[in-house]
């Protein structure tokens, strides 16, 4: 039983769709530790270990956070262009996975042509000969009109269909899909590290505006504390028991204050516009009311660290650029072999119209082809080596990440440590600051001291409790620096699937 060459054509597909040259990629080891040393010995006072794991944030209890952090998904400009980078990288999913497929053209035309009258003969003969091929023939026939000095108009009707495959028996383009499609997963990773990195932002400016806030209130408490010491040594200069020079220094110390009170509204709104373009809006359109800084500083859960690596975006991204680089070496490698082509050719040719489509008027053909580079001058295995030292970058990258994930963790749980250390013994100074002032200021009351060592007192109290709430808000930054070196949630779950990426193309057949 003879088969026919589309039989062969097809078995050939089946046996070279088996067939992929170059490495097949393997998870690279990673730098590990068996857990983070700063976590040692320390129990954290606000520890959220029970925390709910839907958004990060929820931790803080802050609905005006809320409602500012789920306006950067939707409305951050830099998340917007990620999302935009991912969309890109599963359209180049699809363009690659096109090249497994034929590619078919199909064509139409029609041309009216004349002679004069001693070719006519010549043309009718021409019209209505048998052309003969190797694979099928094909009867052009044309109809024609007599025209003034034996002139002849004919008219042909051409249609006519290209199928070319070439084929991918050495898994070139496989590979190709292979690397784009870890590329899409690269980019998801890299849209769910931007859209982090604006949270943890956001979050950061929100607390140091707080920050602003609280300490206004501080700096307005202290200046009516002052007014009101003024007023005693204004009372005492009028019953001549002070001299004008302790009047002139209390009003210089609230004046200085006061001075302080006024500055604080230039970096409060600083923070208020940067949260504004943070969440997608226009400064003018963004007024957040005061309030306090918060007091609590909830520390998240870091885990182990060998769950690090399924929590990081960044690290996510890292590992999955490996695959794409290292799918990139088997695209080169399999330019050393042939590449195969298979062609069929099909069309109908002739006149009148209402007759084209007929058996005889049809010309086919099928063919098939292979070529090779015999010499490139070196060109293929400096790029089967550029390949091989982009993958080798790619892992000194992923592992080089991982360290730097483990070095992010380790600063913001130290800096927790510490700080939680510094804030316990801060508190205490500024409570022995505010007890030294009052008795400072009950002795000059008494006549006992001057006023210049109230003045102390008072400026000692006020650093201190601007030093406290330094901390606090130091505190509340690395916190939230720890959820984000934690990934915020995030895993590596929530990267597609390959599969998902591919049908994410509906243009496919």
């Amino acid at each position: 039983m003879k088969h026919s060459p589309a039989v062969g054509a097809l078995a050939l597909c089946a046996f070279a769709s088996g067939c992929m040259v170059g490495p097949d990629y393997s998870k690279p080891d990673a730098p590990m530790s068996e857990q983070f040393k700063e976590l040692s010995g320390w129990k954290p006072v606000h520890p959220e270990d029970d925390a709910d794991k839907g958004v990060w944030w929820a931790i803080y209890r802050d609905p005006q956070l809320d409602r500012l952090m789920r306006k950067v998904e939707i409305s951050n400009q830099t998340v917007k262009s990620f999302e935009a980078q991912y969309r890109n990288a599963v359209a180049l999913v699809g363009e690659a996975r096109a090249n497994l497929f034929p590619i078919a053209t199909l064509n139409a035309g029609v041309s009216h042509t004349g002679t004069g009258g001693s070719s006519l003969s010549s043309l009718a003969r021409n019209n209505q000969s048998t052309t003969t091929s190797g694979v099928g023939t094909s009867n052009i026939s044309s109809s024609s009109s007599s025209g003034g000095s034996g002139g002849r108009n004919g008219t042909l009707y051409t249609v006519s269909g290209t199928v070319s495959w070439d084929l991918d028996v050495w898994g070139s383009v496989r590979r190709q899909i292979e690397s784009n499609v870890a590329g899409a997963q690269v980019s998801a990773a890299d849209l769910a590290n931007a859209q982090l990195s604006a949270q943890a932002t956001l979050a950061t400016d929100y607390f140091d505006l707080r920050a602003e806030d609280s300490l206004e209130v501080l700096l307005r408490e202290t200046t009516a504390a002052d007014r009101r010491a003024l007023e005693i040594t204004e009372n005492q200069y009028r019953a001549g028991t002070s001299s004008s020079a302790d009047v002139v220094t209390a009003r210089a110390q609230l004046q200085s204050v006061e001075a302080q009170l006024v500055g604080v509204g230039v970096q409060r709104q600083q923070f208020e516009h940067a949260i504004a373009v943070l969440t997608g809006q226009p400064p003018a359109n963004l007024t957040i009311a005061p309030a306090s800084l918060a007091s609590a500083v909830p520390v998240a859960p870091a885990g182990l660290p060998s769950a690090l690596l399924e929590r990081r975006p960044d690290i996510a991204a890292a590992e999955r650029q490996m695959q794409a680089d290292n799918a990139l070496i088997g695209v080169q490698i399999a330019a050393y072999y042939p590449t195969i082509s298979l062609s069929a050719l099909g069309s109908f040719a002739g006149d009148p119209l209402s007759q084209l489509f007929t058996v005889a008027n049809r010309v086919w053909s099928l063919g098939a082809s292979a070529s090779e580079t015999v010499f490139s001058g070196g060109a293929r295995p400096a790029a089967v080596a550029a390949a091989r030292a982009t993958y080798d970058q790619s892992v000194a990258n992923y592992r080089q990440t991982v360290l730097t994930a483990f070095q992010q963790v380790e600063d913001a749980l130290s800096s927790l440590r510490i700080l939680e250390q510094q804030a316990a013994a801060q508190a205490i100074a500024v409570e022995s600051a505010r007890r030294a002032l009052e008795v400072t200021l009950n002795a000059y009351r008494a006549g006992t001291v001057a006023y210049t060592a109230v003045i102390t007192q008072q400026t000692l109290l006020l650093g201190d409790q601007q030093t406290l709430l330094s901390i606090q808000q130091s505190r509340l930054v690395a916190s939230v620096a720890l959820v984000e070196a934690l990934g915020g949630g995030w895993s590596t779950e929530e990267l597609p699937e390959p599969h998902e990426v591919k049908a994410a193309n509906p243009v496919l057949p």
